[in-house]
């Protein structure tokens, strides 16, 4: 099943890079803040990197002087999240944090087959928005897509 607008974030493990690998739960992640996640298929895949997570690095100011944070989400492991944030420049700030195993997108009914592809289980794109835990919007693109989860469009939702 699927996480709908009004539920609640599961909790789930995640990891990132900060003086060498570190656990993060989800709660630590969004209790008590309003964050908009981004999920993406696979760290430096062509959508993902070229539009998709610089979309974000281009916005991340207009996200955070709402009191929003951001964070980016995918199924790789924590070393290849941080090589990809310092490849696209990422600032401060923007949480590039890794689901190894696909256990955060599963438990959001959100992981893909990308077998076919040679990659395994992977997030769909996504974005959503949380206050305090609890998904406010939700935006899943269809396959192929990249419209309503790109930060312009996420952006002028939140208005």
């Amino acid at each position: 099943m699927t996480i709908q607008i009004g539920d609640a974030i599961p909790e789930v493990t995640l990891k990132h890079i900060h003086d060498g690998v570190r656990v993060i739960d989800t709660p630590t992640v969004f209790s008590g803040k309003r964050v908009v996640l981004f999920a993406v298929p696979g760290a430096f895949t062509p959508t993902c990197s070229e539009r998709h997570l610089p979309g974000f690095v281009e916005h991340f100011e207009a996200f955070r002087n709402r009191g929003i944070d951001v964070v980016c989400i995918a199924v790789n492991d924590p070393f290849v999240m941080q090589a990809w944030g310092d490849s696209v420049g990422v600032p401060d700030g923007l949480q590039m944090l890794s689901d190894g195993n696909a256990d955060f997108v599963r438990a959001l009914g959100l992981e893909m087959d990308a077998t076919a592809y040679g990659m395994g289980t992977r997030a769909k794109r996504f974005a959503l928005y949380a206050d305090d835990g609890v998904v406010r919007q939700l935006f899943v693109e269809a396959p192929g897509e990249f419209k309503v989860s790109s930060a312009e469009h996420v952006l002028a939702q939140l208005d």
